[in-house]
């Protein structure tokens, strides 16, 4: 189908500077049971094309489900009749960027193919899992589930570009409720962050056979845990939270588009600006901050994003400097500023924006125990329950469902509720210790939102443990 599709584009091909078709072909599915009750099972397939034209200046796209050669003429038309129509009354001349033209492929590490496990198996082991959280009469809601997104893509340009990219992307949950009276607390695995490329062998790799009794039983010792204590004090956080400081503290700020203004309506701004980059000291010196496609596992590792750039490592943040930012060819274009590979979409009927891709933080060179031993007064927090942070990403709020206090570097006493303030611009210059591989973790999230229309889109974050100094803590209700 493929070459068949290569062979329409190809004819139909306008006279103009650039012109690309980008194919996407996506099938999810669904399966949980809940309360030891198998739920509908859920399944979407979607399928279509994106062409997209830039000629004297103007860009122009136009998207089509229908793969035939009228369909995709039609979409080349449309997409030709909005470039002569944007052209010299963009942002900026689109004629000037340097599209790239790349020939490549790309597919995610798969051992064990979702479509080769027999339904009967799945829904098996979910019902195991699932009986194996309900650990006491206190848990009051309990569910195992499996979603699983293949996705293939076809890029192909008027200059004989081609890739071909092929992606398995499975995301396992194990979630337990406990309630007693006025008190509800909830454990998650990873809070959904346990997301990684690959087949069936994923759940293997992240436990999801070995933590339903450990879930059910945190929710319930939550419920007769004190309330987190409010005051400055030293922080340890652990993977599953720090992935979400990284993404709305780090992410989210660095990308270009929100910096040039582009998302200001929707998403917000940015307090970073592009005359900081270079210079500017975003954290301490152990703070170093990759955009990584090199770790196959990881949900946004490609080859080659949705323009076309191909993927390679870079440091955003080197020993707390901050170097580049999250933009794509436009944006590094418009910028003047260098990027990453990182204009995506979330599908065939949808542009590609500059989008979070793999930021990482990479490892140090602590033990958790060092870093837990090395603190007089201070919290450990694991898995994000809740998060706000203000428009400009900077000023943030963010909560936690597990927290446990260290006194004279030792965990202690379980509370419950934790939760930690403080504003990007700073907080990262607090970062006292930064935990070696043997606290890594490669997890990421599903539903990182951005764009008008909206689009959703997959991101991987990999990070150690970590300790902040002097963080403002305080408790919930």
């Amino acid at each position: 189908m493929l070459d068949a599709l290569e062979s329409r584009f190809r004819s139909v091909v306008p006279n103009v500077d650039f012109c690309s078709l980008r194919f996407f072909e996506q099938r999810e599915q669904m399966l949980s049971v809940r309360q030891d009750v198998p739920q509908p099972a859920w399944q979407s397939d979607d399928v279509g094309a994106m062409v997209t034209v830039i000629h004297k200046g103007g860009l122009g796209y136009a998207a089509t489900s229908h793969l035939s050669a009228g369909g995709l003429r039609q979409a080349v038309d449309q997409a030709v009749q909005w470039a002569q129509r944007t052209a010299g009354r963009g942002v900026t001349d689109f004629s000037k960027v340097p599209m790239p033209h790349p020939v490549g492929e790309y597919a995610s590490p798969e051992e064990r193919p979702w479509e080769r496990v027999p339904l009967e198996e799945k829904i098996e082991l979910l019902r195991r899992e699932c009986s194996r959280l309900k650990v006491a009469p206190q848990i009051v809601d309990w569910e195992a589930a499996l979603w699983q997104r293949r996705i293939e893509t076809l890029y192909l340009t008027n200059q004989g570009g081609r890739v071909h990219q092929r992606f398995s992307m499975m995301l396992p949950h194990l979630g337990a409720t406990a309630n007693d009276k006025a008190i509800t607390q909830s454990r998650k695995l990873g809070g959904r962050g346990r997301c990684r490329q690959g087949g069936f062998e994923v759940l293997e790799q992240v436990g999801f056979f070995n933590e339903a009794p450990r879930i059910g039983e945190e929710a319930v010792q939550l419920l007769s845990a004190p309330n987190c204590p409010t005051g400055k004090m030293d922080l340890v956080l652990a993977p599953d939270q720090m992935i979400l400081q990284i993404h709305e503290s780090i992410g989210h700020p660095l990308e270009y588009d929100r910096i040039l203004g582009d998302e200001r309506n929707f998403a917000g701004t940015s307090f970073v600006t592009f005359d900081m980059f270079g210079k500017y000291r975003y954290g301490s010196d152990l703070l170093n901050i990759t955009y990584d496609p090199s770790r196959p596992e990881e949900l946004a590792t490609y080859g080659y994003d949705d323009d076309g750039l191909a993927a390679k490592k870079e440091f955003l943040i080197k020993d707390g400097i901050l170097m580049r930012g999250v933009g794509g060819v436009t944006s590094q274009a418009r910028s003047g500023c260098p990027g990453v590979a990182n204009s995506r979409a979330c599908g065939w009927n949808r542009p590609a924006i500059d989008r979070m891709v793999n930021l990482n933080l990479e490892p140090g060179t602590s033990s958790l125990e060092e870093m837990i031993g090395s603190v007089k007064r201070g919290i450990y927090m694991k898995t994000n329950c809740s998060w706000s942070i203000d428009d400009s990403r900077n000023k943030f709020q963010f909560g936690c469902e597990w927290g446990q206090l260290i006194e004279d570097g030792k965990l202690t006493t379980v509370v419950r509720n934790p939760n930690y303030r403080g504003i990007s611009a700073t907080f990262w210059r607090s970062l006292k210790m930064v935990g070696n591989d043997s606290t890594m973790s490669v997890l990421g999230t599903p539903n990182c939102g951005k764009g008008e229309p909206n689009q959703i889109i997959w991101v991987g974050h990999a990070s150690p443990a970590c300790l902040f100094s002097n963080v403002e803590v305080f408790g919930g209700v």
